[in-house]
């Protein structure tokens, strides 16, 4: 019956130690309970059937972990899993092109640093230069670096 138990605990520890690594990712439930199981399973061997057994329980429990990492590896499982689909979609930068140096516009949000401003009769995001702008606020582009359009509170 010892033998059973401590087999039952090292097939669940293998079970968790899988889903943790390819399922869940970080340290999760499925980890903290296979640890939970490996150690237990060697304590109970130790305890119950000595040292020998023991020592056997701790090198069958290393080997069944690493073996299953190496046989999940090689199997097809893993690219049953894996994503293949490639991302074909691109930033909008319409508002890049109808937007120039110099002109004038007013925020439509608090820009705390990012917000929305209309310039030339068009709702854009902007990126604050001068920090926090309340709404409402004058601005001008200042610069327009890899799609961000930069302003300014706009001095009249």
């Amino acid at each position: 019956m010892d033998v059973i138990i401590i087999i039952a605990l090292i097939i669940a520890a293998v079970i968790l130690f899988l889903v943790e690594l390819f399922v869940i990712p970080g340290i999760s439930l499925a980890g903290i309970s296979a640890l939970v199981c490996i150690t237990y399973a060697n304590y109970y061997a130790f305890a119950n059937l000595g040292i020998g057994a023991g020592f056997i329980t701790l090198l069958v429990s290393a080997v069944a972990c690493i073996g299953s990492l190496i046989w999940f590896m090689r199997s097809k499982t893993l690219d049953k899993l894996a994503l293949k689909k490639d991302i074909t979609s691109k930033v909008d930068r319409s508002a890049e092109k109808s937007v120039k140096i110099g002109d004038t516009g007013i925020s439509t949000t608090r820009l705390a640093q990012i917000g929305y401003a209309e310039i030339n009769n068009k709702i854009v995001e902007v990126k604050s230069m001068d920090g926090l702008l309340d709404e409402k606020t004058p601005i001008i582009v200042s610069r327009i670096t890899d799609g961000v359009i930069l302003v300014e509170k706009h001095k009249k």
